[in-house]
């Protein structure tokens, strides 16, 4: 793995152990919002950051969520609160519907 001789902007870990990624580190790393990182730990303590994979991300959402994400940000403007009617009426829908998100997907559903 490279090294620089810079020295990286530094980060501080916040009473929950979060911190922010220095711009340059994600940056280098292409890293987007929800991306998810890897940390690989050496024997002597050393720890190397790098973009964490994913085999089963689906592309097209992916750059549809980004095009969502960054559009929000240049037109924030064009958010629009939902009408608690709205929201009854979805609520509705979906009421009784058990769903765990972490379930692997059934044959029928990939």
């Amino acid at each position: 793995m490279a090294t620089t001789s810079a020295p990286l902007p530094e980060s501080t870990l916040t009473d929950r152990y979060q911190t922010t990624v220095p711009d340059p580190v994600r940056k280098a790393l292409g890293l987007n919002k929800r991306d998810k990182i890897c940390y690989t730990i050496e024997p002597d303590g050393k720890v190397w950051i790098s973009r964490a994979e994913s085999t089963k991300s689906d592309p097209v959402l992916g750059e549809f969520l980004n095009f969502l994400a960054r559009d929000m940000e240049k037109h924030p403007q064009q958010l629009q609160v939902l009408s608690s009617s709205l929201v009854s009426h979805v609520q509705s829908l979906v009421a009784g519907i058990d769903l765990d998100l972490e379930a692997p997907l059934s044959d029928e559903d990939e």
